[in-house]
């Protein structure tokens, strides 16, 4: 079974590590793990809305080669987790495969949102508390697809790079779907 490994490590200073390191993990559990930046692409003749829709492409077609997905979670650039991992979780929903995810920050969202008031954000609205480490959406879309989540906190030197929670998730993805 292929792999979609989804999560902000393409931002990493050495992205390709990240991606071999985690398909290590995967070929370990007896999956093939395909990362974002696993297709060749030539950017540099295209403007960069060009090169952007050229990306977005090519992981379309890597997500629709795979038979689930696996994301990292972990939040990045602020208290939720990356924008275009979340969009490929629902794509992936959207084709009815599996979801599976995991975090280096095993607390809820509503305890990373930044606070003025006890259950108001700071521009004084509503913040979420389903018990749940990210937007519901994301989490309901894990549960209904038939995988699990894994949260865990990693000290900040490893926040984006410690891989336990990871292969965790990668352990039991092999334990539902290839046993």
């Amino acid at each position: 079974m292929k792999v979609y490994l989804a999560g902000p490590e393409v931002f990493l200073p050495d992205p390709m590590a990240a991606a071999k390191a985690k398909q290590a993990i995967c070929e370990k559990y007896g999956f093939v793990g395909l990362f974002p930046l696993d297709n060749a692409l030539d950017l540099a003749s295209m403007t960069p809305f060009e090169a952007g829709l050229a990306i977005y492409k090519s992981n379309i077609a890597l997500m629709d080669r795979c038979d689930l997905i696996i994301a990292n979670m972990t939040p990045f650039r602020g208290c939720s987790m990356d924008v275009g991992t979340a969009f490929e979780m629902g794509y992936m929903a959207g084709q009815g495969k599996p979801i599976f995810g995991y975090s280096n920050d095993g607390r809820f969202y509503h305890d990373r949102v930044p606070t003025r008031t006890p259950g108001l954000d700071e521009n004084g609205q509503t913040i979420e508390f389903f018990a749940m480490h990210d937007n519901l959406m994301l989490e309901g879309a894990i549960d209904t697809n038939g995988g699990v989540f894994i949260g865990e906190s990693i000290a900040p030197e490893g926040y984006f790079t410690d891989l336990r929670s990871f292969e965790q998730v990668v352990k039991l993805a092999g334990d539902r779907l290839l046993n």
